[in-house]
């Protein structure tokens, strides 16, 4: 039986009752615990992307046992939406294997990609969901959109419009978003690519926003926004409306579970397999059309950690190899621009996600935290994807590189205050938008490290 999105929304009323503190400790913490156990799944921190098909294929199973016995918990019902077996594997039988974003001479195509896959990764542009100032906005987004190698574009999300505040929720969301979108697309524009596909309404916080931006003046359906479950695999009547009205208007959704590496989960081994149930899950409760992955170190938020890579090199290579699909990992580095840091966090990341299935996107500098980003790293991070792809690095070659790069970053996540780097204005021309020239050396300097460790960068 295919289930329709109605029926998903049945079940936040009439599925079996669960209290908030049961639903931790019993569908999520407990099983977790099991399962790990159950199918011998292990984290090796000196093993950041493992090539072990079997890891891979138990962690898929798991995963799958996970989606069955635990389902998806919807707080405002206090309701668990259950799925049987024979469910999830009809979501899983229709995930998309192709999407097309964007339009005209600007759409691109994004495919499932496989372990070690000679097809360059797609690169998905920007500093997602990153807290920005609209004074330079404009400037930033141009700066990423402008790179050859980028696909598509996201953004950070406004702080404030015309210098008053935005409070989610309220009216201020409405123009927040619209104005992010007027940016976006007069940026386009600006930059001769009026086509490229988008992942935006990052100023959407609630579902006013996503409602205010479903417009072809602001996100078209050749566009995507995100769809959110919650720590973990919560979904709330917020994201299931901006689901269903992704659906009725027949843009582009995009999954997001960002499981805490070291929360309900506990570490790497547990995450993973929480990770992968999201998306299974995902595939009902967001209809999502691809999935994001970012899962997020409980301590340092960054990406760039070992065990969050770990995480996601283990889940892309168990959808690679039991239900292909289109993932678009994050890269969320702690350091943030105008640092050498950031460019090795970067490079490492970038291997991790190209050698095992994934699509790359970023880059969310300095955590996310702080508006410290800009286009040089989205074209290092585009550079570093496609030479793994065209050497065929697959997931040992990845962990021996990726262990020389941490020796050469690993350290900033120990530093009190960490590595925040320098806003875009104090990294990039604005006038030209071209990095400063401080900055442009960095970057040259780390290129002729990362080729002398052996990867062909052009």
């Amino acid at each position: 039986m295919i289930l329709s999105f109605l029926d998903i929304l049945d079940r936040t009323r009439n599925g079996p009752e669960v209290s908030k503190d049961s639903w931790d400790m019993d569908h999520v913490v407990l099983p977790v615990r099991e399962l790990v156990k159950k199918y011998d799944i292990s984290y090796n921190r000196n093993v950041v992307v493992p090539d072990d098909p079997g890891l891979a294929d138990r962690v898929f199973e798991a995963a799958f046992e996970l989606a069955v016995y635990s389902g998806v918990f919807c707080p405002n019902t206090g309701r668990v939406l259950q799925f049987n077996r024979d469910e999830i594997q009809t979501g899983l039988g229709r995930m998309r294997q192709t999407l097309t974003m964007g339009e005209g001479k600007d759409a691109r195509i994004l495919k499932s990609r496989l372990i070690a896959d000679p097809t360059p990764p797609l690169i998905w542009a920007g500093n997602p969901g990153v807290p920005c100032p609209e004074a330079y906005f404009q400037a930033m987004v141009m700066s990423w959109m402008q790179e050859p190698l980028v696909d598509l574009a996201t953004c950070g999300s406004l702080i404030a419009v015309d210098g008053r505040p935005v409070q989610s929720g309220t009216a201020s969301e409405v123009y927040a978003v619209r104005r992010e979108l007027r940016l976006l697309r007069e940026g386009l524009r600006r930059v001769g690519r009026p086509g490229m596909g988008l992942l935006a309404a990052q100023s959407a916080v609630t579902e006013i926003g996503d409602l205010a931006a479903s417009h072809p003046d602001y996100l078209r359906t050749c566009d995507s926004h995100l769809v959110a479950m919650f720590n973990e695999l919560i979904i709330d009547q917020g994201n299931l409306i901006r689901a269903a009205n992704s659906i009725e208007y027949g843009m582009r959704n995009a999954s997001l579970a960002t499981v805490m590496v070291g929360g309900l989960g506990g570490g790497p081994a547990g995450s993973a397999v929480l990770q992968a149930a999201a998306f299974m899950l995902a595939n009902y409760v967001c209809w999502a059309d691809y999935h994001l992955l970012h899962p997020i170190h409980i301590h340092h938020v960054a990406t760039t950690t070992r065990e969050v890579m770990w995480v996601q090199a283990v889940v892309e290579q168990a959808f690679a190899r039991n239900a292909p699909c289109i993932i678009v990992s994050d890269i969320y580095p702690k350091s943030g621009a105008g640092t050498l840091e950031l460019l090795y966090e970067v490079a490492a990341n970038a291997l991790a996600i190209t050698a095992c299935g994934g699509h790359l996107e970023g880059v969310g500098a300095a955590d996310g935290a702080q508006p410290n980003g800009s286009g040089l790293e989205a074209r290092w991070m585009g550079e570093i994807g496609h030479a793994a792809a065209r050497q065929g690095i697959g997931p040992a070659q990845a962990n021996a590189l990726i262990l020389k790069l941490l020796e050469r970053y690993e350290g900033v996540f120990s530093r009190p205050g960490g590595n925040p780097g320098k806003p875009f204005d104090q990294v990039y021309d604005l006038a030209s938008l071209r990095p400063l020239p401080y900055w442009e050396r960095m970057y040259e300097e780390v290129k002729t490290t990362v080729r002398n460790l052996g990867l062909s960068i052009g």
